[in-house]
């Protein structure tokens, strides 16, 4: 009896909230500080304003049947505005400015009158304010009522104020602080600039705390201080085509790799978002032939119903003089940050109908993949278009397998990897290359032992011989997919009994892999331990193939590598060139660029003997592009051996074009409920001008061979956040935006042998600017604005390669001079 009677009572104690005492009236002091402001800004730089008021509460109604069911009557009076940070009269937006004439004095009067609220147990049920109330006198009100929201003992409560869930922890006997503080700090970071996939979005991290104090049984104070780091994530056709009209001159092709571009880009995005398919298509059709492919890729990024549909209908896929708009449109498409079913079913419904040139039918299989991945990633694989698709990828035509094989290559389904491994051991060396890099996207988890088994048939060539390439990649695509020691022993010891120049290239994958602390270095390292396989005979192999990888950036959120492997036939002519790029931030990774270029098929020129398994081979030539995880078409130098002879000697020595236009890297929105009842809206865009191309030259003369791969690119990344409370609003605008170019160049001379080869990675200097913006304005008067910018120079520089290419370079430029 004794220990029922005591919980009893403690049962009791826990359940009593806090009550009013009839009669009594309460009147506290009520105050909001809210500050936008940059990471390396002070307190006394913060855009922003704060408020003051007096609150009355009184109890209006007790529940006689339960006391801690209470109706409260709360009062705003006394309310005043004024700047968070210090202002000289000049840039004082409140300098000879009233309450009144702030709000206006139909929205003063509907501040200061009452509201009620029920009470109980420390949580506000309901707020009952007049039903003609302005929303931004509401939403004070409910800022207000927030700070009744207590928690009688410690621990997490969820909070609902509106459309408003939080979670906070809450602690009775924490200190009192003196003032609620509402601080944004805003900044779009470079590291993840670079929206599906992490690297690219916007990461948010929010704090919230409030402390209660109690005494007598009732607040004696409230406190709340919530923090927001943020970093990166009625319209007339005469405005659409007057921002065209002041921006077109950006969008011409010579101003891509330019800052300008991209940002000029971002704008028009932003207007063409609100423009209705008539208006856009009005600009469409009145733009010059040599702006119009930034057009399309502006329009195709806005994404929305009416520029999808303008699209659609400016375009004639079945023509073939169209072809070049055609694919910036697919390009746009497989780059969308928000792709959805209807854009997909449109790409679905083209390749169902006529099309006018083989390379489009073949981008827009393509393109579907990188779709199919995408809404995927957002819970959309059960979509029926989604499911139609993959049944057209698993059942097209035999003639066409290379097309199919790179639309999954995109797609990444899991249900395809079976199918991608058989195509693997194919019999055609470009089925089986495309594969095996299909493959090596794939998550290694993901990678079965059946999946490897095929790989190490491949590779050693179990049941047929293969060309050298599909072996190298097949040996990647082992080493990155968590193989057994065994798996890794076998490798090893083919070193010694594999072609003259893949002795070379695997030699030097294994090395990069030790020196670069990759998955595999632990096993690699202890199969070497062995002296039958780590041993001089072994490990002395000549050639000039290569793998390398390096560090291009090691920030604290971000790490950007680079990797060059280059494969020579046993001849000296490059077979296979790929430079890849990573970024990778808060455990997401981007594959952000791969230039692919092969040849095979040369030998003749040069009366030399192909390798083994490589005898019959077309001369052929040609580069492949993958651009921000989405796998290009394909581009073909040459094929054949007259239309590489009439090629050879047509040849100016210009690039060709892998892929030109603007992407929409960054598109992220959102609006903060804060706990003032105000509301900040953010905004993030990021806009990438990019000029990628590559060439290669092959001289007879002088016995030289030449491939180069130009990356020119401009970024630019804006953002925004407003806090707009109708009479008064603030905002900060942080943007950076760079231009950059990256080349890469091998050199072979093949006059002697051994031949001499020579890559080179080379970074130019580049600008890089930065920007901050910050806006104070009444509904009526001067706005207060501040801005501050910076520039600087980031050096060029070359990256680093292993040092016998840099003993080879001088060789080469030696003789060059």
């Amino acid at each position: 009896m004794f220990c029922l009677a005591a919980l009893t009572k403690c049962i009791y104690c826990a359940s009593k909230g806090p009550r009013l005492d009839d009669g009594r009236l309460y009147r506290f002091r009520y105050g909001v500080e809210l500050g936008l402001n940059h990471p390396k800004g002070t307190a006394k730089g913060s855009a922003g304003f704060q408020f003051s008021s007096d609150v009355d509460i009184s109890l209006a109604w007790r529940n006689p049947e339960n006391q801690d069911d209470q109706l409260l009557r709360v009062q705003i009076s006394n309310f005043q505005i004024q700047n968070v940070a210090q202002r000289s009269r000049k840039n004082n937006i409140f300098h000879d400015t009233t309450t009144e004439s702030i709000l206006g004095r139909e929205k003063l009067e509907a501040l200061q009158r009452p509201f009620m609220l029920l009470w109980r147990m420390g949580k506000v049920r309901n707020l009952y304010t007049h039903k003609a109330e302005p929303m931004t006198v509401k939403n004070l009100k409910r800022g207000v009522a927030s700070m009744l929201m207590m928690q009688l003992n410690s621990g997490k409560m969820i909070e609902v104020m509106g459309d408003k869930h939080t979670t906070n922890t809450y602690n009775r006997f924490l200190p009192l602080i003196i003032i609620i503080n509402i601080y944004i700090i805003f900044y779009p970071s470079l590291s993840l600039s670079l929206s599906l996939s992490q690297v690219l979005g916007v990461s948010e991290k929010s704090t919230s705390v409030t402390v209660i104090t109690l005494q007598d049984g009732f607040i004696k104070s409230a406190v709340a201080e919530e923090t927001h780091v943020l970093s990166t994530n009625a319209h007339q056709t005469t405005a659409l085509m007057d921002t065209w009209k002041a921006i077109r001159g950006q969008l011409e092709p010579k101003s891509l790799s330019k800052s300008s571009a991209p940002r000029s880009f971002l704008t028009l995005i932003q207007q063409l978002r609100k423009a209705s398919k008539a208006e856009i298509l009005k600009v469409l059709r009145n733009c010059s032939k040599t702006a119009l492919p930034q057009l399309v890729d502006a329009v195709t990024s806005a994404q929305t119903a009416s520029s999808l549909s303008a699209m659609l209908e400016f375009l004639d896929f079945s023509k073939a003089d169209g072809m070049m708009l055609q694919e910036r449109f697919l390009y746009a498409c497989g780059f969308a940050s928000h792709p959805t079913e209807s854009m997909l079913q449109a790409l679905l419904d083209i390749s169902k109908g006529k099309i006018g040139s083989n390379d489009i039918k073949e981008s827009v299989v393509i393109i579907m993949g990188a779709l199919v991945q995408k809404l995927c990633r957002k819970g959309g694989c059960d979509l029926p278009v989604s499911s139609l698709y993959t049944l057209t990828i698993c059942f097209g035509d035999e003639a066409e397998v290379q097309m199919y094989l790179l639309a999954l290559k995109n797609s990444l389904l899991p249900e395809a990897i079976p199918l991608l491994a058989r195509y693997a051991e194919s019999e055609t060396g470009a089925f089986s290359t495309i594969a095996i890099t299909a493959l090596q996207r794939y998550d290694p988890l993901l990678i079965t032992s059946e999946v490897r088994q095929a790989l190490n048939r491949v590779y050693h060539q179990n049941r047929r011989v293969y060309e050298k390439n599909v072996r190298a990649a097949a040996a990647d695509v082992i080493l990155s997919s968590s193989p057994s020691y065994m798996e890794v022993r076998n490798l090893l010891l083919s070193i010694g009994h594999l072609p003259h120049e893949m002795n070379k290239y695997m030699l030097s994958k294994v090395q990069d892999i030790m020196r670069f602390e990759m998955p595999a270095s632990k096993l690699v390292q202890k199969a070497m331990e062995d002296m039958m396989i780590h041993n001089y005979d072994r490990f002395s192999k000549l050639g000039s193939s290569s793998a390398y990888s390096g560090f291009m950036t090691r920030g604290g959120d971000v790490v950007s590598t680079y990797s060059l492997d280059i494969l020579y036939s046993g001849s000296g002519i490059m077979r296979r060139s790929i430079m890849n790029i990573f970024g990778q931030s808060n455990g997401a990774l981007l594959h952000g660029l791969q230039v692919a270029i092969e040849a095979q098929g040369l030998e003749s020129l040069i009366a030399a003997t192909p390798d083994e398994g490589e005898e019959d081979l077309e001369s052929f030539a040609g580069m492949s592009a993958l651009l921000m995880d989405v796998q290009l078409r394909p581009v073909t130098f040459f094929k054949g051996y007259s239309d590489l002879m009439s090629k050879m000697f047509s040849m100016s020595g210009d690039p060709i074009n892998v892929v030109k236009g603007l992407i929409l890297l960054t598109d992220h929105s959102q609006v903060i409920p804060l706990q003032s009842g105000l509301r900040a809206a953010v905004e993030f865009q990021g806009g990438l001008g990019i000029d990628i191309s590559g060439g290669m030259e092959f001289s007879l003369w002088y016995r030289e061979s030449k491939t180069s791969v130009n990356n020119r690119g401009a970024l630019v990344v804006v953002g925004n956040v407003t806090v707009d409370a109708d009479f008064l609003s603030v905002s900060l605008e942080v943007s950076f935006d760079m231009e950059a170019a990256l080349d890469f160049i091998t050199t072979v001379q093949f006059s002697n042998y051994p031949f001499l080869v020579c890559m080179q990675m080379d970074k130019t200097t580049f600008p890089f600017r930065e920007s901050v913006s910050k806006v104070e304005k009444l509904a009526s008067g001067e706005p207060f604005t501040w801005q501050r910018s910076r520039e600087q120079l980031v050096p060029g520089s070359e990256f680093p390669l292993h040092q016998e290419n840099s003993n080879m370079c001088k060789k080469v430029f030696d003789s060059s001079w």
